[in-house]
């Protein structure tokens, strides 16, 4: 078992220490410093298995994702403020200090997308948990769906009001773009109008939680519909919740893709199998999934910036 002589998981902890102790976690130098150093020690590939920690290091770690998603939204929070200083925000949204990695992971997954949505182009997108700083929907948008048109769930109020203010002066994404204040859980035959549903990696902050929110989405999502979930993967699972693919009842998995670059998040994509009574009944069976999936060919535009793509086997993911 994982424990804490392991010197992975013993920098973690101390870096866990040394930010739980922070008086608060909006953007400072000392906050800056020690998320980068976070990010620096889990970023690189590691073939440690954060399901076989001990009890405390699995407690330490579920108390550092919540920070690491706390600190996200005041970082997102801040800089949308920035943004809605200028006349027109869209135009300089490079001023986010994560902007480039935005950039690569969202053309990861319109890759990812189009080879399994080849047929058409999504007229209806849904992204929940799009906060402060919808920097996905808005690049997706501007860039690859440009006739798409997104609805941006988020649970918080004010965030979604920053978010409106760095479109509403943009012509063409404030007649495609819409903003939602709601809890998806609260959301039923709406999301029957969506051809994709991009999930937040913040969305459901450990197992229990992740979980309940892809069965609510696999109740009323349309089936052939497309699920695109954010994960995790190695050391980086101490920054991100991790899919389980076992967890996506009601899916076929089609492909789990782990960039080992600076793009933390891995990406999962599952298609909403038909509703039947048989299905229904079989909740618990496992989810059908092909042996392999990842194509590395689909990756061409991608291969300046991700040096090493892992295909993993279905049969040992699930094992």
């Amino acid at each position: 078992m994982v424990c804490e002589k392991d010197q992975l998981v013993q920098k973690v902890c101390e870096l866990y220490d040394q930010i739980s102790s922070l008086e608060s976690l909006k953007p400072s130098k000392d906050v800056n410093m020690l998320f980068t150093q976070l990010v620096l020690t889990c970023m690189p590939p590691s073939p440690i298995d954060v399901t076989k920690l001990c009890k405390k290091t699995q407690e330490t770690r579920s108390k550092l994702i919540r920070l690491c998603g706390e600190a996200e939204g005041l970082l997102e929070s801040h800089f949308s403020s920035i943004l809605a200083s200028y006349q027109n925000p869209l135009l300089h949204l490079n001023v986010f200090p994560y902007y480039s990695n935005y950039i690569k992971l969202t053309q990861l997954e319109f890759d990812i997308l189009t080879k399994h949505c080849s047929d058409h182009v999504p007229s209806t997108v849904a992204f929940v948990g799009s906060g402060p700083l919808p920097l996905t929907s808005i690049v997706l948008a501007s860039s690859h769906l440009t006739t798409t048109c997104f609805h941006n769930y988020d649970i918080d109020p004010s965030a979604n009001a920053k978010a409106v203010g760095l479109v509403s002066s943009d012509p063409d994404l404030s007649r495609r773009m819409f903003f939602h204040t709601t809890d998806i859980m609260d959301v039923t035959d709406a999301l029957r109008d969506y051809d994709v549903v991009f999930l937040a990696a913040l969305v459901g902050m450990d197992r229990d939680a992740k979980v309940r929110v892809v069965d609510h989405l696999a109740k009323y999502m349309a089936p052939g519909a497309l699920l695109m979930l954010r994960s995790a993967h190695g050391a980086r699972a101490f920054l991100y919740p991790v899919v389980d693919p076992c967890d996506l009842k009601g899916y076929e998995l089609l492909s789990i893709f782990h960039p080992t670059d600076e793009v933390i998040n891995s990406v999962v994509i599952a298609r909403k199998l038909p509703t039947t009574k048989h299905t229904c009944d079989n909740l618990l069976a496992p989810t059908k999934v092909p042996n392999r999936f990842l194509d590395i060919g689909m990756f061409g535009p991608l291969l300046n910036h991700v040096n090493l793509m892992e295909e993993i086997d279905i049969e040992e993911q699930l094992s």
